[in-house]
C-alpha cells in the first residue's frame, strides 16, 4: 500500500510514533508490563475497583449463570435481566428516571448526538473535548462550533451566532488530559438563556468527584434540569467496562429508537454488567476512596511545587506535568521508565501542539511509599533539567 511506511516513518521522526505494551498481570499499582515489574502512574482506575476481588467475584458467578457472550444486541435477545437491573441502579445513583447502557463511551457520544441533531440543528463543543465527542461531531449531520475552552463569554457568542434548529452544547466534565473541570455552574444558565441542551461526558468525573461519587454535577449540584444529558463511563472509576447515558424518561425511550451506536451493536456481556452492580455499590459506600485520592492529588502537587515542576492546574486525579515537545515527554517517560515507573507521554494530536506532557494519574491503592518512589524520581529529573 503505497505511502504507509513513509507515514511511519514520519510519525517516529517527530516522535509521534504509538506503540502498544503487553500486561501480563491485574490492573493494580504494581504491574508485570512488557516483561518487567512497574509501578504505574497511568492507569484510570482511580478508585482501585478493577482488581477488587468482590468484583471479581461478581463476574465469575454471573459467568456461571448467564454464560460469557450477550449473544446479540439489546433489541433482539441481548438485554438480560442484568443490564436491566444495573441500568435501573444507574438511573438512581444519577438521580435520573431512567439510564441506558452502551458498549464504549465512544459509542455513547456518537450514538447520543447522531440521535439528537440534524442536517438544521446546532452542536457547541469545547474546544479540547475527548475525541469521541469531536468525532461525533464530525460524523453528525449538524453544524458544529466549537468555543475557546471552558469560557463562558466564547459559549455564549457561539450560541448567539447559531441559526435556528435544536442547539446541544457538548463537554467533558473533567477533561481527560487536562484534569479541569468544566464550568457547568455558568455553562447550565446560558444554556437555559439559549434554550439548548446541555450534555456533560463525565466519564474521569463519575465516582471520583462528590460525596457519593456522583461526579461533576454533584461537585457543582446540578441535576437533570439544569444538565439533561448525563453520559458515563464504567471503565475508569467503576473500574470495569461499558457506558451509559441517563437522562429523562423521553430522552432514553429516543436513543433506543434512534441511536444508531446502541441499535446496531452487541451487548455487553452480563457477568460485566452484573460485576459494575458491585463495583457502583463500593464506590457509593467506600468514601474513603475519593478522600485518598485527594490526599494523594494534595501531597503530590505541594511536592512537585516545591521542586518547581511544570504542573497544570488540576485537583482531579489527573495530575498533567507540561514538557512541551513531544521528544522531551518520551525522553522524560523514559528516565521514569529506566527507574520502574510508568507514566504515559502524551502528544499530539491527543494534546495541541507544544503541549505534550507526561499524564501522572492516582489511584486510591497508591500507598505513601510508591508516592516517595514517583517524588524521588521526579527530584532527580527537576535537578538535571536545571
Amino acid at each position: 500500500m503505497n505511502g504507509l511506511a513513509e507515514q511511519l516513518t514520519r510519525q517516529r521522526e517527530a516522535g509521534l510514533y504509538r506503540r502498544r505494551r503487553v500486561v501480563s498481570s491485574p490492573q493494580q499499582t504494581e504491574m508485570v508490563v512488557d516483561g518487567r515489574p512497574m509501578l504505574t502512574f497511568c492507569s484510570n482506575d482511580y478508585l482501585g475497583l478493577a482488581n477488587h476481588p468482590e468484583v471479581i467475584t461478581a463476574l465469575q458467578q454471573a459467568a456461571n449463570a448467564y454464560g460469557v457472550g450477550s449473544g446479540a444486541a439489546h433489541l433482539i435477545n441481548g438485554h438480560s435481566s442484568a443490564h436491566h437491573a444495573l441500568e435501573e441502579e444507574l438511573a438512581e445513583f444519577t438521580n435520573r428516571p431512567r439510564a441506558l447502557l452502551y458498549s464504549t463511551g465512544y459509542m455513547a457520544n456518537i450514538g447520543v448526538v447522531s440521535a439528537l441533531l440534524g442536517r438544521h440543528d446546532w452542536l457547541l463543543e469545547d474546544r479540547l473535548n475527548h475525541a469521541s465527542l469531536v468525532d461525533a461531531g464530525a460524523l453528525s449531520p449538524a453544524r458544529v462550533k466549537r468555543y475557546q475552552h471552558s469560557d463562558p463569554e466564547s459559549l455564549g457568542r457561539q450560541l448567539e451566532s447559531c441559526g435556528a434548529g435544536r442547539k446541544l452544547i457538548a463537554t467533558d466534565g473533567v477533561f481527560s488530559m487536562d484534569g479541569d473541570l468544566a464550568p457547568l455552574d455558568e455553562f447550565h444558565g446560558i444554556a437555559q438563556n439559549h434554550e439548548a441542551w446541555l450534555m456533560v461526558d463525565d466519564a474521569h468525573g463519575l465516582g471520583v468527584l462528590g460525596e457519593s461519587g456522583g461526579g461533576s454535577l454533584a461537585h457543582f449540584g446540578l441535576g437533570i434540569d439544569q444538565v439533561p444529558i448525563l453520559m458515563g463511563t464504567l471503565g475508569k472509576g467503576f473500574g470495569t467496562f461499558g457506558a451509559f447515558v441517563a437522562g429523562s424518561e423521553e430522552l432514553i425511550e429516543i436513543l433506543i429508537q434512534k441511536s444508531r451506536s446502541y441499535v446496531y451493536t452487541t451487548a455487553m456481556p452480563s457477568a460485566v454488567a452484573e460485576a459494575t452492580r458491585v463495583s457502583l455499590r463500593i464506590a457509593q459506600q467506600e468514601s474513603w476512596r475519593r478522600e485518598r485520592l485527594a490526599q494523594l492529588v494534595s501531597r503530590f502537587r505541594q511536592a512537585a511545587e516545591e521542586m518547581g515542576l511544570p504542573l497544570m492546574p488540576s485537583n482531579t486525579p489527573i495530575q498533567p506535568l507540561l514538557t512541551g515537545s513531544a521528544e522531551q515527554a518520551l525522553q522524560w517517560s523514559k528516565f521514569l521508565e529506566d527507574k520502574g515507573i510508568l507514566v504515559s507521554a502524551i502528544r499530539p494530536p491527543t494534546v495541541p501542539e507544544g503541549q505534550a506532557r507526561l499524564r501522572i494519574t492516582f489511584s486510591a491503592n497508591h500507598t505513601e511509599r510508591q508516592l516517595d518512589r514517583l517524588l524521588d524520581a521526579l527530584q532527580i529529573l527537576s535537578l538535571e533539567q536545571k
